[in-house]
């Protein structure tokens, strides 16, 4: 159960899942642009496992190829931003959620394809976190594989 928006979450009382409507309180992203369906497994802002179910009525697939879809790899990267960016939205959370700025990627490999009927997993972890800037390591795992691999860094602002 999620907690009002008025409220601040406290890093000790934690929700092991957010589902869709905690998503749209913490982040500013919107359809077709929100990319993670629910965040699971959350330890603080210490690590969690984002979820997306990738479906063939994907707007990008469209032109993402025809014929051949393929999820793009950057929304991969966007996908594993987002997961962290909520749970650094729960820590930082007021009367009004933060906005969440993407400021880094590093070390973006791209391992294999993700298709239409996969469900992706990303499994983020915090690197550090100075002041409003937070970086997090992350996979994005499909079927337990890995299909992509970052480092992302954020900054939090007031909402």
């Amino acid at each position: 159960m999620s907690k009002p928006a008025e409220q601040a979450v406290n890093p000790e009382e934690f929700p092991r899942v957010l589902e869709t409507n905690d998503l749209l309180r913490l982040l500013p992203h919107r359809y077709p642009f929100l990319m993670v369906d629910r965040v699971i497994e959350i330890d603080r802002d210490q690590s969690c496992i984002g979820i997306k179910n990738v479906t063939v009525n994907e707007p990008f697939f469209q032109g993402h190829f025809p014929g051949r879809p393929v999820f793009p790899g950057v929304l991969l990267l966007e996908g594993m931003a987002q997961t962290a960016g909520a749970i650094c939205g729960m820590v930082n959370s007021a009367a009004r959620p933060p906005s969440v700025f993407l400021l880094t990627i590093d070390k973006a490999k791209f391992r294999q394809l993700v298709l239409p009927g996969h469900v992706v997993e990303y499994h983020m972890r915090q690197l550090k976190r100075r002041k409003q800037m937070w970086w997090y390591g992350g996979e994005a795992k499909v079927g337990g594989q890995v299909v992509a691999e970052a480092e992302v860094g954020a900054l939090l602002t007031e909402g």
